[in-house]
């Protein structure tokens, strides 16, 4: 070992001097991004989520130049021949050329995701049939996790449509069905001043960002008349403002004694000749 050194003392000064400095430029890269993301942050949740979604990407395309240069750079400091790596490249190359297609589409789609600004990290969307919040996007596929939990990876390439449920705001669209007995009219204010009651709330306030609309009766139905309500709030706030809309309403019709009918059939008898 020792003599190993002696002979090759300035060839490992050299390779731990490029280590230490490709390790360096990575920390310095990266500390750099979490000032920058904290800095957008500042401006925004929006910019603060794209911003992180971006570094996301960046970090690994950047772990790979860093890796690719050390290796080249190790390579050059001990005289290694680079043709076997030049020749397994090409392999691979060729192999990318005749088989890779998906791949390059998937990468390309996965640039004009983040270019575009289509979704972030964080974000709940629906792709490919997909339903989730975004876990990660990748150069390759968006991870999604459901409300189950459960993990989804959708190849960018396969993404036709993109429906973002949590981008700027969101409406609440409520139908609520009465049965046919019932005044309209009073079910209409019943519901105009629950909802107004809600707006109202020193706890969901907050969360609306604009004043209920009762648009009226939306359908008669074979059981129910159904009387349809919107409501403009935060977009992430969307399922917390339903179900708590959902709640109200349900206790306020019980008071008021309007009923909330279920489906019925009426069979009718008749003589036949």
């Amino acid at each position: 070992m020792e003599q190993f050194f002696n002979d090759n003392g300035t060839k490992v000064v050299q390779t731990v001097v490029v280590i230490v400095g490709i390790v360096v430029l990575w920390l310095a890269a990266a500390r750099v991004a979490h000032r920058t993301i904290d800095r957008m942050e500042a401006r925004g949740p929006e910019v603060g989520a794209r911003a992180t979604t971006l570094w996301s990407m960046a970090r690994r395309l950047l772990i790979g130049v860093l890796v690719a240069v050390l290796v080249l750079m190790v390579a050059a400091v001990w005289t290694l021949p680079l043709t076997p790596l030049v020749a397994v490249g090409s392999a691979v190359g060729v192999a990318v050329g005749f088989g890779g297609q998906s791949l390059v589409k998937d990468v390309i789609a996965g640039f004009f995701i983040l270019a575009e600004d289509q979704y972030h990290i964080g974000d709940v969307v629906k792709i490919a049939g997909v339903a989730g919040a975004v876990v990660d996007i990748r150069p390759r596929v968006t991870v999604l996790r459901d409300l189950d939990g459960n993990v989804h990876y959708v190849p960018n390439g396969e993404i036709k449509v993109t429906t973002n449920l949590t981008q700027e705001f969101a409406q609440v669209v409520i139908d609520i069905g009465v049965a046919y007995k019932e005044p309209v009219d009073k079910v209409i204010e019943v519901i105009t001043d629950e909802l107004t009651s809600l707006r109202n709330s020193e706890d969901w306030s907050s969360m609306i960002l604009e004043d209920p609309q009762v648009l009226g009766v939306d359908s008669l139905g074979d059981s129910a008349v159904t009387i349809r309500a919107t409501i403009k709030v935060g977009a992430d706030d969307r399922w917390l403002v339903k179900r708590e809309i959902l709640r109200r309403m349900k206790n306020r019709l019980d008071e008021e004694g309007i009923e909330i009918p279920f489906p019925h059939m009426t069979v009718v008898r008749g003589d036949f000749p």
